[in-house]
């Protein structure tokens, strides 16, 4: 006998719940930034609420797509609104570590005869077999218990839906409104940029995300000072009316020690990527420093006193100090020319880029790339360790321009080619109106610094 649906909900709920829904970690870099940030200070949100002008931020002639609103209200620009589907009564059911669609139908009060009916129904349904802890299904029923309607989300804009029809059971996909608002956030920082981004009410991957932006021109460890600012205006997504996850960022301005540095995300033949405001790639042709470290334990230094061999040996390169295991990354475009191992340097790869230039990687715990292998700016070619000639954990990084060393911390590093001129009238075009906004938040904060 199948029980009554309030019966059966109490009877559901007294299972306990254990969800396990991982959460995303940000790389060694975020705590970089909380704990090793150089610089000290607080922020203000973008528009505060009732600001006289703001009308004006909505009038500006940005993708119609997308709409605009103040960190601080986080309300939807006068006369749009996000869209959300009538709310209709679904039960919902979230899947327990162990538990499987059976499990689910048999609590439900529904026989294994629907199930196989549901299974055998196409791939989709199919692949309800293969169901994960966290996940929801929901239901709805008809007035004698039976099985009206089941929804399963297949992504973050798809439902899978199985309707009962008069001929039978049948499945199909439907999608899931999203919409996209963007938002404005600017920040003074006082005690680092992380600290800064979280009073501006971003998110740690936003914060991320914005730090990437600007890391060849900035380094977020020892280049931050009190006093510098930043300027954003970045996306949010929302699915069926409510908030789903933080988007891109459209456009910034970071004011590093007076210099001005701006970036617009633009898509042209090599997808979205962030140009300067004259078509230069914000991106370099190498990274400024190839691992998210601590802090620095050696500079570069052609006459420093090596602490184990007890005399004078120039430093041809920066130690970053990381815990053990930290990832390294090729720090350009190139081909492994060495990977090995030597009591002097340990584990160490040697990489031959463009240009005559040579980087050199030292004291890994261990390599993931072979001699003659052809590596990708990013990839991962090694691990932080201590082997070779090292009191403990770090990277030792080295910069040979023709032969001869230099300072990996102040070399001038090549950059990416800009876009091409085909592309350039679109971005300017495009950039223009973001670059407008950018500077009416820069002008209304210089005016309130004032005050």
């Amino acid at each position: 006998m199948k029980l009554p649906r309030p019966i059966r909900q109490v009877m559901q709920h007294m299972h306990p719940l254990r969800n396990f829904v991982s959460q995303s970690r940000l790389a060694l870099f975020a705590f970089t930034l909380i704990v090793f940030g150089m610089a000290l200070g607080g922020l203000e949100s973008v528009v505060e609420p009732g600001v006289a002008d703001f009308s004006d931020v909505v009038e500006l002639p940005l993708p119609t797509r997308r709409m605009i609103a103040s960190e601080s209200e986080r309300a939807l620009t006068p006369g749009e609104s996000v869209t959300s589907e009538p709310v209709e009564d679904w039960l919902t059911v979230t899947v327990r570590e162990g538990q499987s669609l059976d499990t689910i139908f048999r609590e439900q009060g529904y026989g294994p005869g629907l199930l196989h009916e549901v299974i055998a129904l196409n791939e989709d349904t199919a692949r309800l077999t293969r169901i994960k802890p966290g996940e929801a299904f929901e239901f709805q029923e008809d007035t004698d218990g039976s099985l009206s309607r089941m929804r399963y989300a297949l992504d973050e804009s798809r439902y899978l839906l199985v309707d009962r029809l008069p001929n039978g059971l049948s499945a199909y996909t439907r999608e899931r409104q999203l919409s996209t608002m963007m938002f404005e956030a600017k920040g003074v920082i006082d005690s680092s940029l992380f600290m800064a981004g979280k009073k501006a009410g971003l998110s740690d991957a936003m914060v991320m995300k914005l730090a990437n932006i600007f890391g060849w021109d900035i380094d977020f460890v020892l280049d931050i000072r009190g006093g510098d600012r930043f300027f954003m205006l970045y996306e949010k997504i929302y699915r069926d009316g409510e908030y789903l996850r933080d988007g891109e960022v459209l456009a910034a301005t970071f004011v590093n020690q007076g210099e001005k540095f701006q970036a617009v995300r633009f898509e042209a033949d090599n997808g979205p990527q962030y140009y300067a405001p004259d078509g230069r790639h914000m991106r370099k042709a190498f990274l400024r420093a190839p691992l998210n470290f601590s802090y620095i334990s050696s500079n570069f230094n052609p006459k420093r006193f090596h602490p184990i061999l007890r005399r004078v040996k120039a430093h041809n390169g920066i130690d970053y100090r990381a815990p053990q295991g930290t990832p390294v990354y090729a720090a350009g475009d190139g081909r492994v020319i060495r990977s090995g191992y030597d009591q002097y340097n340990g584990h160490h790869v040697f990489l031959q880029h463009a240009n005559s230039i040579v980087t050199k990687y030292l004291h890994f715990t261990n390599r993931t790339v072979k001699n003659g292998e052809r590596v990708k700016q990013g990839q991962v070619i090694g691990y932080v360790g201590a082997t070779g000639l090292a009191e403990a954990p770090h990277l030792h990084y080295e910069f040979v321009v023709n032969g001869a060393h230099r300072n990996p911390r102040t070399v001038s590093l090549p950059a990416v080619k800009p876009l091409e001129a085909q592309h350039l009238v679109s971005f300017r075009q495009h950039a223009a109106p973001y670059l407008n906004q950018l500077g009416r938040l820069e002008s209304a904060s210089m005016y309130a610094s004032r005050e």
